[in-house]
């Protein structure tokens, strides 16, 4: 925390236990999981096809015309999971943008980044889809339980 900002010192801004406070309470908050799978899935899509591999003096080359495709599908799954990350109201959508590039990316981008990009957009995209926000931090009150039973034979009004 800052105290003075016109002063040469400063304070450091979190300890690390507050820090990994705050990022569980961050994390818990939105599809955390969820954004880092699909951000995963992004990764192999994107290196595969251009990636120039040399296996004791024989080159072996991904790369085919689907190039720019998979630069397309990877780049969208690398901003697919920073939505996740920022935005989490837009669960659903990008949960199911996630499974669609994922099983998109197989013929795209060389069996999907060689199964990897396959597998972990298919996780993320299922987790941002069943992910719940947390419920709100009000416990139930046994008043509120009781006061509404009513019995099967019997109206509010009484009669």
């Amino acid at each position: 925390m800052i105290t003075n900002p016109f002063s040469g010192r400063r304070e450091p801004l979190a300890t690390a236990p507050e820090f990994r406070r705050r990022f569980a309470t961050w994390r818990g908050e939105r599809p955390f999981w969820a954004g880092l799978f699909t951000f995963a899935a992004g990764l192999p899509v994107l290196y595969w096809p251009y990636a120039h591999l040399d296996l004791g003096g024989i080159p072996l080359a991904l790369s085919t015309t689907s190039g720019a495709g998979s630069l397309v599908v990877g780049i969208l799954l690398l901003v697919l999971g920073i939505a996740l990350w920022c935005r989490p109201h837009l669960r659903v959508f990008a949960g199911i943008a996630t499974l669609l590039l994922a099983l998109v990316s197989f013929p795209v981008a060389n069996f999907g980044g060689l199964f990897l990009g396959v597998a972990s957009g298919l996780i993320g995209g299922s987790l941002a889809c069943a992910w719940m926000p947390p419920a709100a931090d009000e416990p139930p009150t046994p008043s509120d339980c009781t006061a509404t039973a009513v019995a099967v034979g019997e109206g509010r009004s009484g009669s």
